[in-house]
């Protein structure tokens, strides 16, 4: 149990009449008076100063220590005496992002949330902060999608400062506190003849990236990955298990997006075009790490490689091989939504327009939340207009040949 200590005045006996008398202090009169003393759930001794005359409030707050302690809502008054950079980049190790989405992360904290507010204190931090901060994303002409997901990230450090009884509360859920919106853009698909204008401009050798992409759906960095090994034949199926990403600016064997590996169906004219590239391009056997920089080795005999027999690294294969090649099919000024994602987007176009459910899709996408495949695909699905007008068509229809007939006797 914690204490009140009044630093001006002490309580002394006196050794010949045991007349206990209270006597001033060596420190009568200088700095805070009372000197609130209690142990932490930890065991570690914290205090609190309080002035001349606050004796309550020094009675007030042991008893709302006391209390919280007892309810186990207790909080270290100094715990949020450190800086978002600092508490941020704690929040950060102890995070198992993948490779590429750990990149995006580091570069979205360093450049566009710790440059204003990076120094201020967790404790410290109000909403106020947090809309200038938005504000100055806005001034900075930042688009909506990024100030959204930048937003995100601060949200959950502050959840994770919340969860650590660093702070009370999260500043970013208070209603004063407008949340970014991203812009909702409509999937457009491309079309069959843009993805084979695309692919016939494609080296020979990366061709298949656009069959793996617009005929599997498969990520960009799964398409990279794809071994031999993967496809089984007997089954008509293809397993995808691993992708290449970089971490620290190296190139690594990692797991699918989101550590989830599926399998789906491999359509004949699919396997078709692997086979014809692989007598084209012998398979290369590749070594990376595994996840990280200092994981352990992966051999893995990779369908696609580059021309000196490595694996394929995206950021030079987006600018050496896949812009070029959007160019020269005329596709004139390419947006972010033209890159290889493109194909798996058609993927989804193609099996939605031949009846295949959400359900099914998700898992052939490797979406964790068909709700989440049904928000970016919905528009796509057959209108439910047009499957009305067929119902009651086809019902009309067959009232009017029973009309036809004539009645039974």
């Amino acid at each position: 149990m914690g204490h009140v200590q009044d630093r001006w005045w002490k309580e002394v006996r006196d050794p010949a009449t045991k007349e206990v008398k209270r006597v001033k202090t060596a420190l009568h009169g200088q700095g805070m008076r009372y000197r609130v003393r209690y142990l932490d759930p930890e065991g570690n001794e914290k205090g609190k100063s309080f002035p001349d005359r606050a004796k309550k409030a020094a009675e007030d707050y042991l008893r709302e220590v006391e209390s919280a302690k007892h309810s186990g809502d207790y909080r270290d008054p100094n715990a949020g005496k450190i800086t978002l950079r600092t508490y941020g980049d704690e929040w950060f190790r102890g995070m198992a992002f993948s490779g590429g989405t750990r990149a995006s992360v580091r570069s979205r904290l360093d450049s566009l949330i710790y440059p204003k507010l990076g120094e201020v204190e967790l404790g410290a931090l109000l909403p106020r902060h947090i809309r200038d901060w938005l504000a100055w994303l806005t001034s900075k002409k930042i688009a909506n999608s990024t100030r959204s997901v930048c937003f995100v990230h601060l949200s959950a450090i502050l959840d994770a400062a919340v969860d650590d009884r660093r702070i009370g509360s999260n500043p970013c859920k208070v209603k004063s506190v407008p949340r970014p919106q991203p812009d909702k853009r409509k999937i457009v698909p491309w079309s069959p003849g843009k993805v084979a204008a695309v692919q016939a401009e494609l080296p020979e050798r990366y061709r298949l990236a656009v069959v793996l992409g617009a005929g599997c759906g498969l990520r960009q960095g799964e398409v990279f990955g794809l071994s031999d090994a993967d496809i089984v034949r007997e089954a008509n199926m293809l397993h995808v298990v691993r992708q290449v990403t970089v971490v620290d600016n190296r190139l690594v064997f990692a797991p699918p997006k989101g550590g989830k590996e599926r399998s789906l169906p491999l359509a004949q004219s699919v396997l078709r075009d692997i086979d014809a590239h692989i007598r084209q391009v012998e398979p290369v056997t590749v070594t990376l790490p595994w996840k990280e920089p200092d994981g352990p080795p992966e051999t893995v005999r990779l369908v696609l490689s580059t021309d000196a027999g490595g694996a394929v690294y995206r950021s030079d294969f987006n600018r050496l091989v896949w812009r070029p090649a959007l160019d020269k099919a005329g596709m004139g000024r390419t947006k972010r939504q033209d890159g290889m994602h493109a194909l798996r987007h058609f993927f989804a176009s193609v099996l939605l327009d031949g009846g295949e459910s959400i359900k099914a899709l998700a898992e052939w996408l490797g979406h964790a939340d068909p709700a989440f495949t049904m928000r970016v695909y919905t528009h796509l699905l057959p209108s439910s207009n047009d499957r009305t007008r067929r119902a009651v068509d086809k019902a009309m229809q067959a009232i009017r040949h029973v009309g036809d007939l004539p009645l039974a006797s």
